[in-house]
């Protein structure tokens, strides 16, 4: 991925807790490392840690990692949002924290005014940006279980929020072509497979046809 697309990638997250059990993580974090671009683990490990009173040991594993990013979310363990904002609050002091709002379960629908008190609570706290929750299928969230945009849901969210705090994720195709013709090209998108950074890439570029027409530029998405 970093040969074909790595001036692309802004960010990289390894998903829930697959940071446990990548061998080769430390190898990889170093590649990472050598051509800038900052890494954070996937929010779940984080509420496992705090569901298992192991916060101080996470925080301990990301130094000896080296890593200065961090997610907090409440997918998949609920959390009380002043638990979680004191949590970003305290994590906000060393790392850059990255805030999840939105459930994992399909089946959970939140009213957009949530949507927002959340994001707003999240970035009062000291989140650097949100991340809108759709998991890595693009069916849940954000999105409807077939994995329609909830197009009403992301009007009242970013007719309240600064769509610049945003990371929406979009791991579909026609998802991502929704968001970069609602919000530009340079709009936020997150849970990206490394496999469609390039694609995306052309995408924001006007490269292919479902943007076709869109502003060509240069340099990396």
């Amino acid at each position: 991925m970093l040969e074909v697309a790595g001036d692309s990638v802004d960010l990289v997250k390894l998903g829930w807790g697959t940071a446990l059990v990548t061998a080769n993580l430390r190898p990889k974090l170093s590649l990472y490392a050598e051509r800038g671009i900052p890494v954070v683990l996937g929010g779940t490990l984080t509420e496992i840690a705090i569901r298992q009173e192991r916060v101080d040991g996470l925080i301990a594993w990301l130094h000896e990692l080296g890593l200065r990013h961090v997610e907090v979310s409440d997918g998949t363990v609920s959390l009380e949002p002043e638990t979680k904002r004191a949590l970003i609050r305290r994590l906000a002091g060393e790392f850059t924290v990255l805030s999840e709002v939105g459930s994992k379960d399909a089946a959970f629908i939140m009213a957009p005014y949530v949507w927002v008190e959340q994001i707003e609570g999240d970035l009062d706290a000291g989140a650097y940006k949100v991340i809108t929750e759709a998991r890595e299928s693009g069916t849940a969230g954000i999105y409807r279980a077939d994995g329609e945009v909830r197009t009403g849901l992301i009007d009242e969210i970013a007719h309240a929020v600064d769509t610049d705090r945003l990371i929406f994720e979009a791991p579909l195709k026609e998802q991502q072509v929704w968001f970069l013709r609602q919000f530009g090209m340079e709009c936020n998108l997150g849970n990206i497979a490394p496999v469609d950074v390039l694609s995306l890439e052309t995408l924001r570029l006007g490269l292919r046809s479902e943007t076709v027409g869109g502003p060509l530029r240069d340099g990396a998405a």
